[in-house]
């Protein structure tokens, strides 16, 4: 089994949107992969509610059979266009991949 987590810190103010707003939108848009990219064995995604200036806003959970998995996840057409929307409304990032 593959994890792989990515947590970002997104922008105040991005395409015509709040932070929260965008939030709620890249929640909704990662959780619906699992429709449509068959690799994925499990995946979540889940907004900060934490105050500390530590804190990610959004990140992403995901679990994936084998390394392959998660490489053909990773260049799939709609994760690309997920990808498109964080580039646009985020300010920071930090992922890791492990095996369990």
């Amino acid at each position: 089994m593959v994890v792989h987590i990515v947590m970002w810190t997104l922008k105040d103010f991005a395409e015509g949107r709040t932070k929260e707003e965008n939030a709620v939108l890249l929640q909704k848009r990662l959780e619906e992969l699992k429709n449509s990219i068959p690799e994925i064995k499990h995946i979540e995604a889940g907004r900060n509610f934490n105050n500390s200036p530590a804190a990610y806003d959004v990140v992403l959970y995901s679990e994936f059979s084998d390394k392959e998995g998660l490489a053909a996840y990773q260049i799939h057409p709609e994760h690309q266009k997920v990808a498109a929307l964080v580039g646009a409304v985020t300010e920071s990032r930090a992922v890791t991949d492990y095996e369990r």
